[in-house]
């Protein structure tokens, strides 16, 4: 499966640490860039056949891009560097797309989601980690946990996408911005009911597949990872510290 990492963005706090890092995927940790430490599990991976970075124009040259196959320019926004990052790939064919934060990444977590992404074959497929997976491994990172009938879960590190459904993805994405703050319009967007079962713990995940199904136009699922390094990444500066730490108990 061809895989595109997102490492995109401005400069900001976590980039400010190293000099010279033109965002957080250049920023070290523990010696190595977000983004070589991102890279290499996904580079080990049997299951890749490809990687394309979307990177910014100041990286060129920067070492950690030598691991990727092809480089291309990010966008604006996160949308703009993931249009980019598809563009000119098989339309019907699953991509996998991966931030560029996620220190603690395997081999092994790669292969797996790969392998539930092409069994899932949707035109969408969202990554995440039960409460349970994480907790054992990784209890100090803290997560926004999604509670639904079927358990907890928390965002993981990548998405699996058909480039064809890109467009809808982004219909939707403006929608849900426009009415997030909105209580009225989000009921309008995803409906009272869900709204409702979601407020208490009563929505599953199969309900939640279906209704953003039929609101992107496009089959969407939730691809659930066994591997809690999955869902690790660097969102604060004091996450690199806590990464830092869990590195040298791995490397103990």
């Amino acid at each position: 499966m061809k895989c595109v990492v997102l490492a995109g963005g401005p400069h900001d706090a976590i980039a400010a640490g190293t000099p010279g890092a033109p965002n957080k995927a250049f920023a070290l940790v523990a010696g190595r860039t977000l983004l070589e430490r991102t890279l290499v599990p996904i580079r080990a991976s049997s299951a890749v056949s490809g990687i394309r970075v979307v990177a910014p124009s100041s990286a060129a040259g920067h070492p950690a891009l030598a691991l990727a196959d092809e480089c291309v320019p990010d966008g604006a926004k996160i949308r703009d560097s993931l249009r980019s990052g598809l563009e000119g790939l098989p339309p019907d064919e699953i991509v996998a797309v991966w931030t560029s934060d996620l220190p603690m990444l395997s081999a092994a977590a790669v292969d797996d989601f790969i392998e539930r992404a092409r069994d899932a074959d949707a035109d969408i497929g969202y990554g995440c980690v039960e409460y349970g997976t994480h907790m054992q491994r990784f209890p100090e990172v803290p997560h926004t946990w999604a509670r639904m009938s079927d358990g907890r879960y928390c965002g993981g590190g990548a998405i699996a996408l058909k480039p064809r459904a890109l467009p809808r993805l982004d219909d939707f994405i403006e929608r849900l911005g426009a009415a997030r703050k909105s209580p009225l319009r989000l009921a309008g967007l995803f409906g009272w009911g869900l709204l409702f079962r979601y407020a208490l713990g009563q929505l599953s995940i199969e309900r939640a597949q279906a209704r953003a199904s039929e609101i992107v136009g496009a089959s969407v699922r939730a691809i659930p990872s066994p591997f809690a390094e999955f869902a690790v990444n660097v969102d604060r500066v004091s996450d690199v510290a806590l990464a830092e730490r869990l590195l040298g108990s791995a490397n103990a």
